[in-house]
């Protein structure tokens, strides 16, 4: 019997896939664990192994296709076997041609623009009984959000629920876990559409890729939806300078101790003073988390990456600075496991190596906050009346007000600061 595969999701955070290359074409015999095609996610282009041994019958989604996650993609056969003419898979539908999604003409049709008007609750669906097929993340989503999975429709093989049929649900306000579903927000109003004020000979045309989409979308939904408030501090980097050059001398090149390897240290023991700031927001609790799982941002091409260096708490600043040029090699490479860029508690983004001397991050959620780290320069400061010289960095912390207030994020910023300002004792 002919075997339907499916576009299975490869990131936790996954809706859809690209079809980047098929590396074995229609006839070609399977064996299991061989690579059978290369598919671009959010995050980064992946390759899907075979599972099912057998002949590759035909490809339903080409090179190139965009396919939700859970449709069929291909379908394989055994050795020998005959597959009906008229065969058509169980679930899902093949994705469209590549060339049927290019890109619009320069002048597009203006979008009406919607009146904004309360979303109504949904109805809450029927529960089903028996065994429910879900998906590890999506139990977990659930549980997070107190849905009930029985009320939710699989859209993954075999009906397995999977974290997007659970996103889905809870946008559209299914909350079975409790007696009432739980209210939508109304939609933003779109941005109208409408002739782009360029010549075609003016651009050129990059087409976004799924990592850039997923960064338009996430980003987006964080300050639409996530209070922001930012708090800065400026920190004397005297001492910290001082111990890293020691410190690397020492080494004799054995490792080299960046400035940001330091933050890294400094913050993990700070979240570990100020437990309140490690925090996350759900619509049911406040999690408060025990260990400090540092998300670092990591520029790549066509975007950006956020491994994680977790139980940082735990690690010498040697360690972490080893780990950190390691998981940021592979990013760049294209290399990362789901696991290593997702779970992260609070997020580090440091852009002084390029001059820039403060801004403020935006909230990657569901993490409580996220820390910006400008340059390092010399600055004229009063000390006890006379004006010296220090090396000085400003740092800006972006918070969730929903679960990290304004004194939680000062206590936060002062422990750092002291962490910063007294390097040494980062080393116990």
């Amino acid at each position: 019997m002919p075997i339907d595969l499916f576009m299975t999701q490869l990131s936790p955070t996954m809706t859809e896939g690209k079809i980047a290359r098929w590396l074995k074409k229609e006839g070609d015999t399977l064996e299991s664990g061989e690579i059978l095609a290369e598919v671009e996610t959010d995050k980064a282009t992946m390759e899907m192994e075979v599972v099912d041994e057998g002949v590759l019958h035909k490809i339903l989604s080409p090179a190139g296709a965009t396919v939700p996650v859970g449709s069929v993609i291909a379908v394989i056969a055994e050795e020998g076997e005959e597959v009906a003419a008229d065969y058509a898979p169980a679930a899902g539908d093949a994705a469209p041609a590549a060339e049927e999604a290019q890109a619009t003409a320069v002048e597009e049709a203006p979008a009406p623009v919607a009146e904004i008007v309360a979303a109504p609750v949904a109805p809450a669906p029927v529960a089903r009984k028996g065994r429910i097929k879900a998906s590890p993340l999506a139990r977990r989503l659930a549980k997070q959000k107190g849905i009930n999975l029985a009320a939710i429709a699989g859209t993954g093989p075999n009906g397995r629920i999977t974290r997007s049929d659970v996103e889905k649900a809870v946008r559209r306000g299914i909350n079975i876990g409790g007696a009432t579903a739980a209210v939508v927000a109304p939609p933003a109003r779109p941005l109208p559409a409408g002739p782009l004020p360029y010549h075609e000979d003016e651009f050129e045309r990059v087409e976004n890729s799924m990592m850039r989409k997923a960064i338009a979308r996430r980003l987006s939904e964080s300050k639409q939806q996530v209070p922001h408030f930012y708090l800065s501090v400026d920190v004397s980097m005297d001492r910290l300078m001082d111990l890293r050059a020691q410190l690397n001398e020492a080494a004799d090149g054995a490792f080299k101790l960046s400035v940001n390897d330091f933050v890294i240290k400094a913050v993990a023991k700070a979240l570990v003073d100020v437990p309140a700031a490690n925090a996350s927001w759900t619509d049911r609790d406040t999690l408060l988390h025990k260990h400090a799982h540092i998300s670092v941002a990591v520029a790549i091409d066509g975007g950006l990456i956020t491994p994680v260096i977790r139980f940082a708490e735990q690690k010498g600043i040697s360690d972490i600075s080893a780990e950190v040029k390691e998981l940021a090699t592979r990013a760049r490479a294209g290399e990362l496991q789901p696991e290593e860029y997702s779970g992260g508690t609070f997020s580090i983004s440091n852009l002084g190596m390029y001059g820039v001397k403060q801004f403020a991050a935006i909230v990657n959620p569901p993490e409580g906050a996220i820390l910006a780290v400008g340059g390092t320069d010399e600055r004229a400061v009063v000390e006890n009346g006379a004006v010296v010289v220090r090396k000085m960095m400003t740092l800006t912390l972006s918070c969730d007000h929903r679960v990290v207030d304004g004194a939680v994020g000062a206590e936060f910023l002062a422990a750092l600061k002291k962490h910063i300002e007294r390097p040494a004792g980062t080393l116990i």
